[in-house]
């Protein structure tokens, strides 16, 4: 919701007239400023001042509660922007204001959560993957951060308080120290490829409006991918497997696409993205069609490969009635078909799929569930 309240112009207009709200931010401001003179060797200091805190969280929620009205700019951006795009999905039975204002608290606390971790060095969802870059802690009090980090954090306050300057919005400076955050730990692949249909989704988007779905039994076969252990490695042995195991069915004309998902994840900061090393695979040694191919390069786990694979399966235009196919190796399989829809719900708060059929010991069949659309607030790599 943040990005749209900084590119509509009425939205903008709207707020920007409001005295309360830019008290906050230029109190905000000062605050961030203070910090370069009182905040000394503390760390949390610096941290702490470029988050939102609760009272701002709640001043801004009052504000928007108190500036909606029916028809007005808020009341369009919830009805035009915010409903139809499903990413606020849990709230779609709230009333109009307190939908506003619940997305408002989401999008302040996944800025906090941000900061938290790509700066506070706080533990994300998947440690070994997703932690912060730097060694923040020190070697005798790990209570404490390093003095060098300290000093980090002090330029980082500082290049925050000067970027944020040309923006007058509320929400500005957290909004600004979260990405610088993202950004200096090498962590904004959440918008990779994008806009994937114009790009490397190009042919299978425009194959989709030409396809025949009565043709097929299923509408996709969605490929989880599987990291190597080494990282000059581009594409993992079991990877190929899951490759080759869900393109043998795409030749027997069980689907008329496949989606090989997962974003770059194993090992550690790795620079190879596995929805597009399968890509290359599927093509390259497999002859699969690039028109046939849809990637889904972001997703960090298993959980996020079917949501994500979902939200696309919605966001391309393909039939959500129809099931869908999961290919890959048997253990993972055991477990989208078992344990994994519990996980879902435990780890991104949505149930993205209902499972069908099994076809064997490496397939099963799902059903999209429109859930999957709901934006996942803790988690900055793939939200």
């Amino acid at each position: 919701m943040v990005t749209l309240l900084n590119e509509l112009k009425d939205v903008k207009i709207l707020l920007g007239k409001d005295q309360a709200l830019a008290a906050i931010s230029k109190t905000k401001s000062d605050v961030l400023a203070g910090s370069l003179k009182d905040c000394g060797r503390d760390g949390s200091c610096f941290i702490n001042r470029m988050k939102f805190t609760t009272e701002e969280i709640n001043a801004v929620s009052e504000r928007l509660s108190t500036l909606y009205a029916p028809g007005n700019a808020l009341d369009i951006l919830v009805k035009k922007h915010l409903l139809p795009s499903g990413t606020y999905i849990l709230y779609n039975e709230l009333p109009a204001k307190e939908m506003l204002v619940k997305a408002w608290q989401q999008d302040a606390g996944a800025i906090n959560r941000a900061i938290d971790i790509y700066a506070g060095g706080h533990k994300p969802n998947y440690p070994l993957i997703d932690s912060i870059s730097f060694n923040t802690r020190d070697a005798v009090n790990r209570d404490n951060y390093r003095a060098s980090y300290v000093s980090f954090l002090y330029n980082t306050a500082n290049v925050v308080l000067v970027e944020s300057q040309s923006s007058p919005a509320f929400y500005a400076l957290p909004l600004t120290a979260a990405l610088l955050s993202i950004e200096m730990n090498e962590r904004n692949q959440a918008a990779d490829y994008e806009p994937m249909e114009k790009g490397q989704n190009k042919a299978a988007y425009e194959q989709v409006r030409k396809t025949n779905w009565n043709n097929y039994k299923y509408s996709v076969i969605l490929i989880p991918g599987a990291g190597p252990d080494e990282p000059a490695v581009a594409l993992s042995a079991e990877g190929m497997l899951r490759c080759r195991l869900a393109a043998n069915q795409y030749k027997q004309g069980l689907a008329p696409f496949l989606m090989p998902s997962g974003g770059c994840v194993h090992p550690y900061k790795t620079k190879f993205n596995e929805a597009i090393e399968m890509k290359k695979y599927l093509m390259e040694t497999l002859g699969v069609p690039e028109h046939a191919i849809i990637i889904e390069p972001h997703a960090r786990h298993t959980t996020t490969n079917m949501r994500n694979g979902v939200r696309l399966m919605f966001r391309y235009g393909m039939p959500m009635s129809k099931p869908g196919l999961t290919t890959t190796t048997r253990g993972q399989s055991t477990m989208i078909g078992s344990t994994l829809i519990d996980r879902c719900q435990k780890e991104i708060n949505v149930v993205p799929y209902k499972n069908g059929n099994r076809l064997g010991e490496t397939s099963i069949e799902f059903y999209p569930m429109i859930a999957a659309l709901q934006l996942d607030w803790d988690e900055p790599m793939d939200p």
